[in-house]
C-alpha cells in the first residue's frame, strides 16, 4: 500500500508573489489588534486582577440580572457574572475584601449562603481568591517571561543564522503574539496564566516551523549561489511544504476538537493554541521569509571570507531557474 502524500512531490508554488499583499493584510491585523488591546482591554482573570471567583452550577437556568442584583446586595463590590459552558453554569467574581484573610473567608461563606438559600439545588464549587499584590507580580513575570523569551529566541537564531534572520524571527514572533492578543481582546475570553501558557507555546512552535524554513534557506544559499534570493526562498518553503502541513494539520485537528468537545475550563487555552498554530504556520512563509528580501540577504551570505572573492565551488544555477 503505497503512504499517502498531501503535498505532492516537485511541488512549486510561488508563494511570495502575494508577498506585499500578505504584508499588508498582516501590519493591518497588528495594528487592529494593538488598537483592540488598548480600547477594549483584556478580561484580566483573577490570576492577574485579583478577586474571588466562585463557579456555580444552578439546577435550571437563572435571570444573570436578578442574580447580579442579590449578589451586589451583600455590599462586597462590583461583582462579574458570566455564563460559561452549559446555561445554568456561572462564574461569579468578586474583588478580594480588604483586611485579612477572615475577611475573605467571611466573603465566601456569604455568597455560598446566598446561592444556597435562594436558589435550591444550586452546587457552590469551590471559591478561589487571588490578592491583588500576588495578581500584579504574576502579571509581571508572565510579561518578563514573554519578552525573555523572544529575545532570546532571536539572539540565537543571529548566533545560528545571520543578524537579518533573527529580525525575521523575532518579528514573525511579534505578529503572533499582538494577534493572539487581539483576539483576545476582541472575544473577551478570559485572560489567565494557562493563556501565557498557551502564548508561549506558539512561541516554541512558530520559532520551531520557522527554524526549519530559515534552515533550507541557508543551505539553499550555500548550494545556488546564483539563484535570485526571491526563487530561492520559494524553493525552500516548497522543500519544507509536507513537513509544515503534516505538522501543523495534526495539531490543527487535535486542537479542533479540544475547542469543540473539551471541557470549559480549556477553552481559553485551545483556542489560542488552534489560533497560534494556524497564524504561527503563516507567519513562517509570509512573514519570516519576505523580510529576508528586505533585509538584502543574498549570494553573499553564509559565504566563508576567504571565499567571496571567487566562489568556483558553487553549484551554478539560472538566475530565474528553480530545481
Amino acid at each position: 500500500m503505497r503512504p499517502l502524500k498531501l503535498v505532492p512531490d516537485h511541488t512549486n508554488i510561488d508563494f511570495l508573489r502575494v508577498r506585499h499583499i500578505a504584508a499588508v493584510i498582516s501590519i493591518a491585523l497588528i495594528i487592529a489588534s494593538i488598537a483592540l488591546v488598548a480600547m477594549r482591554g483584556l478580561n484580566f482573570g483573577i490570576d492577574f486582577e485579583g478577586g474571588q471567583m466562585a463557579r456555580v452550577t444552578f439546577a435550571k437556568k437563572v435571570p444573570l440580572e436578578d442574580l447580579r442584583k442579590r449578589v451586589n446586595g451583600l455590599n462586597l463590590g462590583e461583582a462579574s457574572i458570566q455564563e460559561f459552558g452549559n446555561t445554568n453554569e456561572v462564574s461569579i467574581r468578586l474583588p478580594v475584601p480588604k483586611g485579612s484573610d477572615a475577611a475573605a473567608s467571611k466573603a465566601a461563606t456569604q455568597l455560598r449562603q446566598l446561592i444556597e438559600t435562594n436558589y435550591p439545588g444550586a452546587q457552590v464549587g469551590s471559591i478561589s481568591a487571588v490578592s491583588g499584590k500576588v495578581s500584579n507580580e504574576l502579571f509581571r513575570k508572565g510579561a518578563i517571561s514573554l519578552a525573555l523569551a523572544m529575545a532570546a529566541i532571536s539572539l540565537y537564531i543571529w548566533i545560528r543564522f545571520e543578524w537579518q534572520f533573527g529580525i525575521g524571527a523575532l518579528f514573525s514572533l511579534f505578529h503572533d503574539v499582538v494577534l493572539t492578543l487581539g483576539f483576545f481582546a476582541l472575544t473577551q475570553l478570559e485572560f489567565n496564566l494557562n493563556i501565557i501558557a498557551a502564548i508561549l507555546t506558539i512561541i516554541g512552535y512558530s520559532l520551531n516551523d520557522t527554524i526549519v524554513v530559515y534552515d533550507r534557506v541557508r543551505e539553499n544559499l550555500r548550494k545556488y549561489r546564483k539563484m535570485d534570493i526571491t526563487p530561492l526562498l520559494n524553493l525552500s518553503a516548497n522543500e519544507t511544504l509536507a513537513r509544515t502541513i503534516v505538522t501543523s494539520l495534526t495539531l490543527i485537528i487535535a486542537l479542533t476538537t479540544l475547542v469543540l468537545l473539551g471541557p470549559e475550563v480549556i477553552f481559553g487555552f485551545s483556542s489560542a493554541m488552534l489560533l497560534g498554530i494556524v497564524i504561527g504556520t503563516y507567519s513562517s512563509i509570509y512573514i519570516a521569509n519576505p523580510i529576508l528580501i528586505w533585509l538584502k540577504v543574498g549570494t553573499h551570505s553564509f559565504v566563508p571570507t576567504e571565499a567571496k572573492s571567487g566562489m568556483e565551488g558553487a553549484e551554478r544555477v539560472g538566475s530565474k531557474e528553480l530545481p
